[in-house]
Protein backbone atom coordinates (compact mmCIF):
# COMPACT_ATOMS: atom_id res chain seq x y z
CA UNK A 1 0.00 0.00 0.00
CA UNK A 2 1.33 3.42 -0.97
CA UNK A 3 1.20 5.68 2.09
CA UNK A 4 2.02 8.78 0.08
CA UNK A 5 5.14 9.50 2.11
CA UNK A 6 7.60 9.69 -0.78
CA UNK A 7 9.47 12.98 -0.64
CA UNK A 8 8.12 13.91 2.79
CA UNK A 9 10.62 15.16 5.36
CA UNK A 10 10.49 13.27 8.64
CA UNK A 11 12.31 13.88 11.93
CA UNK A 12 12.64 11.00 14.41
CA UNK A 13 14.00 11.44 17.92
CA UNK A 14 15.77 8.55 19.60
CA UNK A 15 16.33 6.53 16.44
CA UNK A 16 19.46 4.59 17.38
CA UNK A 17 17.64 1.37 18.26
CA UNK A 18 14.30 -0.24 18.95
CA UNK A 19 11.11 1.54 17.97
CA UNK A 20 12.82 4.69 16.70
CA UNK A 21 15.16 2.73 14.45
CA UNK A 22 12.24 0.73 13.06
CA UNK A 23 10.24 3.91 12.36
CA UNK A 24 13.19 5.56 10.62
CA UNK A 25 13.74 2.47 8.48
CA UNK A 26 10.12 2.20 7.41
CA UNK A 27 9.99 5.91 6.58
CA UNK A 28 13.10 5.53 4.43
CA UNK A 29 11.54 2.51 2.72
CA UNK A 30 8.53 4.67 1.81
CA UNK A 31 10.83 7.22 0.17
CA UNK A 32 10.76 9.87 2.88
CA UNK A 33 13.75 12.05 3.68
CA UNK A 34 14.58 11.04 7.24
CA UNK A 35 16.56 12.92 9.88
CA UNK A 36 17.31 10.91 13.02
CA UNK A 37 18.60 12.26 16.30
CA UNK A 38 20.31 10.14 18.93
CA UNK A 39 23.00 10.56 21.55
CA UNK A 40 24.77 7.39 20.35
CA UNK A 41 25.11 6.37 16.71
CA UNK A 42 24.75 2.60 16.87
CA UNK A 43 26.07 0.25 14.21
CA UNK A 44 22.50 -0.29 13.00
CA UNK A 45 21.85 3.43 12.66
CA UNK A 46 25.19 3.99 10.94
CA UNK A 47 24.34 1.24 8.46
CA UNK A 48 20.97 2.86 7.77
CA UNK A 49 22.74 6.18 7.20
CA UNK A 50 25.28 4.66 4.82
CA UNK A 51 22.96 2.37 2.87
CA UNK A 52 19.61 4.19 2.90
CA UNK A 53 20.52 7.86 3.02
CA UNK A 54 19.11 8.60 6.47
CA UNK A 55 20.65 11.75 7.95
CA UNK A 56 21.96 11.26 11.48
CA UNK A 57 22.48 13.98 14.07
CA UNK A 58 24.47 12.94 17.14
CA UNK A 59 22.83 14.99 19.88
CA UNK A 60 21.84 14.72 23.54
CA UNK A 61 18.07 15.11 23.38
CA UNK A 62 17.85 15.58 27.15
CA UNK A 63 19.49 18.99 26.90
CA UNK A 64 17.65 22.29 26.52
CA UNK A 65 19.00 22.95 23.01
CA UNK A 66 19.46 19.41 21.68
CA UNK A 67 16.00 18.65 20.24
CA UNK A 68 15.87 21.87 18.20
CA UNK A 69 18.91 20.70 16.22
CA UNK A 70 16.80 18.11 14.39
CA UNK A 71 14.17 20.37 12.73
CA UNK A 72 17.01 22.77 11.94
CA UNK A 73 18.95 20.00 10.20
CA UNK A 74 15.84 18.88 8.31
CA UNK A 75 15.24 22.42 7.09
CA UNK A 76 18.89 22.78 6.08
CA UNK A 77 18.99 19.51 4.16
CA UNK A 78 15.48 19.23 2.78
CA UNK A 79 13.80 22.61 3.14
CA UNK A 80 11.36 21.89 5.94
CA UNK A 81 9.54 19.36 8.11
CA UNK A 82 6.40 17.38 7.31
CA UNK A 83 6.49 14.74 10.03
CA UNK A 84 7.83 14.73 13.58
CA UNK A 85 8.05 11.52 15.59
CA UNK A 86 8.80 12.10 19.28
CA UNK A 87 10.08 8.69 20.20
CA UNK A 88 13.00 9.13 22.57
CA UNK A 89 12.43 8.01 26.13
CA UNK A 90 14.20 6.36 29.05
CA UNK A 91 13.55 4.83 32.41
CA UNK A 92 15.56 3.72 35.42
CA UNK A 93 13.51 1.12 37.28
CA UNK A 94 13.94 1.13 41.03
CA UNK A 95 12.64 -1.22 43.72
CA UNK A 96 10.15 1.34 45.13
CA UNK A 97 8.93 4.88 44.65
CA UNK A 98 11.08 6.02 47.57
CA UNK A 99 14.20 4.88 45.71
CA UNK A 100 13.61 7.32 42.83
CA UNK A 101 15.66 10.43 43.55
CA UNK A 102 14.96 14.00 42.45
CA UNK A 103 17.83 13.69 39.99
CA UNK A 104 16.25 10.57 38.47
CA UNK A 105 12.89 12.32 38.16
CA UNK A 106 14.55 15.21 36.35
CA UNK A 107 16.54 12.92 34.01
CA UNK A 108 13.51 10.88 33.00
CA UNK A 109 11.33 13.94 32.41
CA UNK A 110 14.08 15.68 30.44
CA UNK A 111 14.52 12.80 28.01
CA UNK A 112 10.97 11.39 27.93
CA UNK A 113 8.79 14.51 28.14
CA UNK A 114 10.76 17.71 27.70
CA UNK A 115 12.54 16.36 24.63
CA UNK A 116 9.12 16.16 22.96
CA UNK A 117 8.16 19.63 24.19
CA UNK A 118 11.36 21.12 22.78
CA UNK A 119 11.38 19.20 19.49
CA UNK A 120 7.74 20.08 18.86
CA UNK A 121 8.24 23.75 19.69
CA UNK A 122 11.16 23.88 17.25
CA UNK A 123 9.30 21.98 14.49
CA UNK A 124 6.00 23.90 14.57
CA UNK A 125 7.17 26.86 12.43
CA UNK A 126 8.48 24.47 9.77
CA UNK A 127 5.28 22.40 9.83
CA UNK A 128 3.16 25.53 9.51
CA UNK A 129 5.29 26.75 6.62
CA UNK A 130 4.52 23.50 4.74
CA UNK A 131 0.79 24.05 5.23
CA UNK A 132 0.44 21.29 7.78
CA UNK A 133 1.85 17.92 8.72
CA UNK A 134 1.78 15.26 11.38
CA UNK A 135 3.26 14.78 14.83
CA UNK A 136 3.34 11.29 16.32
CA UNK A 137 4.29 10.86 19.97
CA UNK A 138 5.36 7.48 21.30
CA UNK A 139 3.78 7.09 24.72
CA UNK A 140 3.32 3.97 26.84
CA UNK A 141 0.62 1.91 28.53
CA UNK A 142 2.34 3.01 31.74
CA UNK A 143 0.48 6.28 31.32
CA UNK A 144 -2.64 4.28 32.22
CA UNK A 145 -1.06 1.46 34.22
CA UNK A 146 1.09 3.05 36.95
CA UNK A 147 3.95 1.16 38.54
CA UNK A 148 5.72 2.57 41.63
CA UNK A 149 9.04 1.19 40.41
CA UNK A 150 8.80 3.42 37.33
CA UNK A 151 6.57 6.16 38.72
CA UNK A 152 8.69 8.86 37.05
CA UNK A 153 8.50 7.17 33.65
CA UNK A 154 4.75 6.56 34.00
CA UNK A 155 4.14 10.19 34.95
CA UNK A 156 6.26 11.46 32.04
CA UNK A 157 4.36 9.31 29.55
CA UNK A 158 1.00 10.42 31.01
CA UNK A 159 2.14 14.02 30.55
CA UNK A 160 3.08 13.23 26.94
CA UNK A 161 -0.40 11.86 26.19
CA UNK A 162 -1.98 14.98 27.68
CA UNK A 163 0.38 17.22 25.72
CA UNK A 164 -0.58 15.48 22.49
CA UNK A 165 -4.25 16.20 23.01
CA UNK A 166 -3.59 19.84 23.89
CA UNK A 167 -1.42 20.31 20.82
CA UNK A 168 -4.04 18.66 18.60
CA UNK A 169 -6.50 21.38 19.61
CA UNK A 170 -4.10 24.27 19.08
CA UNK A 171 -2.56 23.05 15.84
CA UNK A 172 -5.65 21.78 14.02
CA UNK A 173 -6.35 25.16 12.35
CA UNK A 174 -2.87 24.96 10.84
CA UNK A 175 -3.43 21.53 9.32
CA UNK A 176 -1.12 19.81 11.81
CA UNK A 177 -2.39 16.56 13.27
CA UNK A 178 -1.07 15.22 16.60
CA UNK A 179 -1.53 11.64 17.72
CA UNK A 180 -0.01 9.31 20.31
CA UNK A 181 0.83 5.62 20.24
CA UNK A 182 0.93 3.92 23.64
CA UNK A 183 2.68 0.56 23.31
CA UNK A 184 2.74 -2.14 25.89
CA UNK A 185 5.93 -4.17 26.22
CA UNK A 186 7.93 -4.13 22.98
CA UNK A 187 10.84 -6.44 22.24
CA UNK A 188 13.54 -3.75 22.27
CA UNK A 189 16.77 -3.11 24.22
CA UNK A 190 14.59 -1.05 26.59
CA UNK A 191 13.47 -4.47 27.88
CA UNK A 192 16.13 -6.89 26.70
CA UNK A 193 19.32 -4.82 26.97
CA UNK A 194 21.73 -4.99 29.93
CA UNK A 195 19.99 -3.67 33.02
CA UNK A 196 16.65 -3.49 31.18
CA UNK A 197 13.25 -4.32 32.58
CA UNK A 198 13.58 -8.01 31.67
CA UNK A 199 16.63 -8.32 33.91
CA UNK A 200 14.78 -6.65 36.80
CA UNK A 201 11.79 -8.98 36.36
CA UNK A 202 14.02 -12.02 35.98
CA UNK A 203 15.86 -11.17 39.21
CA UNK A 204 12.60 -10.88 41.13
CA UNK A 205 11.13 -14.03 39.59
CA UNK A 206 14.27 -16.17 39.82
CA UNK A 207 14.37 -16.83 36.09
CA UNK A 208 16.25 -15.71 33.00
CA UNK A 209 15.64 -12.47 31.08
CA UNK A 210 14.60 -14.55 28.07
CA UNK A 211 11.97 -16.41 30.09
CA UNK A 212 10.83 -13.12 31.58
CA UNK A 213 10.14 -11.73 28.11
CA UNK A 214 8.66 -14.90 26.65
CA UNK A 215 6.61 -16.12 29.62
CA UNK A 216 6.67 -14.25 32.92
CA UNK A 217 5.79 -10.73 31.71
CA UNK A 218 3.08 -11.73 29.19
CA UNK A 219 1.39 -13.89 31.84
CA UNK A 220 1.81 -11.38 34.65
CA UNK A 221 0.54 -8.43 32.61
CA UNK A 222 -2.32 -10.36 31.08
CA UNK A 223 -1.20 -9.81 27.48
CA UNK A 224 -3.98 -11.56 25.57
CA UNK A 225 -1.81 -12.34 22.56
CA UNK A 226 0.76 -13.94 24.85
CA UNK A 227 3.71 -12.00 23.46
CA UNK A 228 5.50 -8.67 23.31
CA UNK A 229 4.87 -6.37 20.37
CA UNK A 230 7.65 -6.01 17.81
CA UNK A 231 9.21 -2.62 16.96
CA UNK A 232 8.05 -2.96 13.35
CA UNK A 233 4.42 -3.21 14.51
CA UNK A 234 4.68 0.10 16.34
CA UNK A 235 6.46 1.58 13.32
CA UNK A 236 3.67 0.50 10.97
CA UNK A 237 1.09 2.31 13.09
CA UNK A 238 3.31 5.40 13.31
CA UNK A 239 3.59 5.56 9.52
CA UNK A 240 -0.15 5.19 9.10
CA UNK A 241 -0.79 8.06 11.52
CA UNK A 242 1.80 10.20 9.72
CA UNK A 243 0.26 9.50 6.33
CA UNK A 244 -2.66 10.97 4.45
CA UNK A 245 -4.63 7.79 5.13
CA UNK A 246 -5.13 9.18 8.65
CA UNK A 247 -6.04 12.67 7.44
CA UNK A 248 -9.03 12.99 9.78
CA UNK A 249 -7.40 11.45 12.85
CA UNK A 250 -6.00 13.83 15.44
CA UNK A 251 -5.92 14.03 19.21
CA UNK A 252 -6.09 10.24 19.44
CA UNK A 253 -4.12 7.85 21.63
CA UNK A 254 -3.74 4.38 20.13
CA UNK A 255 -2.96 1.57 22.57
CA UNK A 256 -0.86 -1.20 21.01
CA UNK A 257 -0.47 -3.70 23.82
CA UNK A 258 -1.78 -7.12 22.83
CA UNK A 259 -4.89 -6.55 24.93
CA UNK A 260 -3.14 -5.65 28.19
CA UNK A 261 -5.37 -2.67 29.03
CA UNK A 262 -8.90 -3.97 29.49
CA UNK A 263 -10.74 -0.91 30.83
CA UNK A 264 -13.26 0.92 28.64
Amino acid sequence: MDLGLKGKVAVVTGGSKGIGLAIAGKLADEGAHVVVGARTVTDELAQMRDERGVAVVAVDLATADGPAALPAEAAELHGGVDILVNNVGASEPGPTFADITDAAWQRIFDITFFSAVRATRAAIPALKARGGGAIVNIGSVNARQPDPAVAHYSAAKAALVNLGKSLAIELAPHGIRVNTISPGPVRTPFWTGPGGFAHVVAGAAGTTPEQAVDEVVPAGMGILTGRFSEPEEVASLALFLASGLAANITGADYVLDGGTIKTV
